[in-house]
């Protein structure tokens, strides 16, 4: 029998996608409430407006999931957090970095719970390949991540507008495994940035980083949507004792010289969730900003370029 009753703020994809499914099938969390500007609902559960709406409504219901677009997502968990719930946030957690700040102090100050999800980093490669680094050290990685754009974010012209972060939303999938994984912590050297001539955010970026690791390691990414054809998302990685590995399939999966060591199945959402549970019953928080800080990194020294206007 589930021991949460959570409510949804933001019914878009990958609320209906991947949050749904798997509270749907869960031990721990019931679905009880959704809140969707366009009055959207989900099994027959109530459906409100607003987040004031459901919290008048349904004072019984102590956590939320907070899946809009990162541009009011701080200002939605924050409210969320004053009226005393448990918030679990969609990646990225926030906007800006003092946004995030802002959110676990208010955490903190009224005794809740804040998790901040970092979906890809809930795969069983990521934690081998983070074991291989931590063993044999680090020479290269390399993180080539692209896609399309029409494909993954049909018509959501939120992605384009500023705080909508371009690239990096699905970037910042990649970076949040790099953060994970590595020995160290990486820092932004440079940046090339290539924007539309008609949009606020990148689609594409060229980022190579920077380290306090003595062996200086070579460390580059490549974001693009304009990829036609099959996603490209994975990372090339040879330790510093000289062991060729390959994380790929978003990081579900892990090879080591040719050998594939580590691949399970998708199941990020049911692993977020599974955490999530562990954290309301240990009243703990989990929020790390490493991902968002890279990308914003990039954005304060990359250089910035122009190519073609983008039309869906």
């Amino acid at each position: 029998m589930a021991t949460h009753k959570i409510a949804v703020i933001g019914l878009g994809k990958i609320t209906q996608d991947q949050h749904l499914p798997v509270i749907d099938k869960s031990d721990s969390f019931e679905l009880a409430a959704v809140v969707s500007t366009r009055g959207l609902s989900h099994g027959g559960v109530p459906s409100y407006r607003s987040p004031a709406e459901l919290y008048a409504a349904r004072p019984d219901i102590g956590i939320v999931a907070v899946n809009t677009p990162p541009e009011v997502r701080h200002g939605l968990a924050r409210e969320a957090l004053l009226a005393g719930k448990d918030v679990l946030l969609e990646k990225p957690p926030a906007a800006t970095l003092t946004e995030l700040a802002d959110l676990e102090a208010t955490a903190v100050a009224q005794g809740r719970v804040l998790f901040a999800t970092w979906h890809s980093r809930f795969n069983p490669a990521v934690e081998a390949a983070r074991e291989l680094l931590a063993e044999g050290g680090v020479r290269s990685v390399r993180i080539e991540w692209r896609e399309d754009v029409r494909k993954w974010h049909p018509g959501q012209d939120w992605v384009w507008a500023p705080g909508g972060f371009g690239v990096f939303d699905p970037g910042i999938n990649a970076l949040s495994i790099f953060t994970r994984i590595l020995p160290f912590v990486p820092f932004v050297r440079s940046a090339e940035l290539t924007y539309p001539a008609n949009r606020q955010t990148p689609i594409a970026a060229q980022v190579t980083f920077a380290s306090t690791d003595p062996a200086a390691p070579t460390l580059t990414a490549d974001f693009d949507w304009r990829e036609q054809g099959d996603e490209k998302w994975h990372m090339t990685i040879e330790t510093a004792d000289g062991r060729p590995a390959r994380l790929f399939k978003g990081g579900g999966a892990l090879s080591v010289g040719g050998t594939v060591v580590a691949e399970a199945p998708s199941e990020e959402y049911e692993r977020i969730y599974a955490h999530f549970a562990e954290l309301l019953a240990a009243r703990r928080s989990d929020v790390d900003g490493a991902p968002l800080r890279l990308v914003a990194d990039a954005m304060l020294v990359g250089k910035r370029l122009s190519t073609d206007p983008f039309e869906w």
